[in-house]
């Protein structure tokens, strides 16, 4: 039995006013191991073991002492930033209300405003050495749609992080099914020393989404 109090393999049964799609949602929701352990181990959604499963791989929080999570609502990965690296200031942002994450610094705002960020920059008192971003956009249901939208995030949060890292620092960020664009990937292998993209287990097998990871950010070139 689930801590619910549900068997595992519990069918949804109170479907009769719900869609279709939202009770197979629901329905997977229930079966789902990571939603479970996710309410076991205290993190905010199952989208915590990616980032578990991502640091697993890369190392990705080994000596982090600033962290931007972008996209941080509900917290879930903020949430594993500071039980890796408790000693780390981190500052998260997001459209949707987030509820305080103790040690975390959190913005509710369009990451995209002119103004987020400095503010993201202002709340660490120096260059982060690690930008995450979990950011997607609201999907319409047309793929070719859906991935240009998330891909315009992250070009966003690519140029925040070429602009703000630290030498040496790390960026990692959501993408879809056949990775970054030619061109975005080309940016990236320019300013770090390794990219690479991974799926971590966590995330379901018939999703589409990837993660790029790039690590050793080369800096800026010093101004004449």
């Amino acid at each position: 039995m689930s801590r619910s109090g549900r068997d595992p393999g519990e069918r949804l049964k109170t479907a009769k006013n719900r869609t279709a799609s939202s009770a197979r949602w629901l329905t997977r929701q229930l079966n789902d191991p990571y939603v479970k352990q996710a309410r076991a181990d205290g993190y905010r959604s199952r989208a915590a073991y990616k980032l578990t499963g991502l640091d697993e791989k890369f190392n990705l929080l080994r000596g982090a002492k600033r962290v931007v999570d972008l996209g941080i609502a509900p917290g879930g990965w903020s949430q594993v930033v500071r039980q890796k690296a408790p000693a780390a200031k981190v500052v998260g942002i997001d459209l949707l209300p987030t509820e305080p994450i103790e040690g975390v610094t959190i913005f509710q705002m369009d990451f995209m405003a002119d103004e987020a960020p400095a503010a993201l920059e202002g709340a660490l008192d120096g260059p982060p050495d690690l930008v995450l971003s979990d950011m997607a956009s609201n999907t319409v249901g047309h793929k070719q749609t859906d991935h240009l939208r998330t891909m315009g995030l992250v070009e966003t949060a690519v140029d925040f992080a070429i602009s703000s890292l630290a030498p040496g620092g790390a960026f990692v960020a959501k993408v879809f099914a056949g990775g970054t664009d030619a061109e975005l990937l080309t940016l990236l292998k320019h300013n770090f020393t390794t990219v690479k993209h991974a799926k971590p287990p966590a995330s379901r097998k018939d999703s589409s989404e990837w993660y790029v990871i790039a690590q050793g950010f080369k800096g800026r070139p010093e101004a004449d």
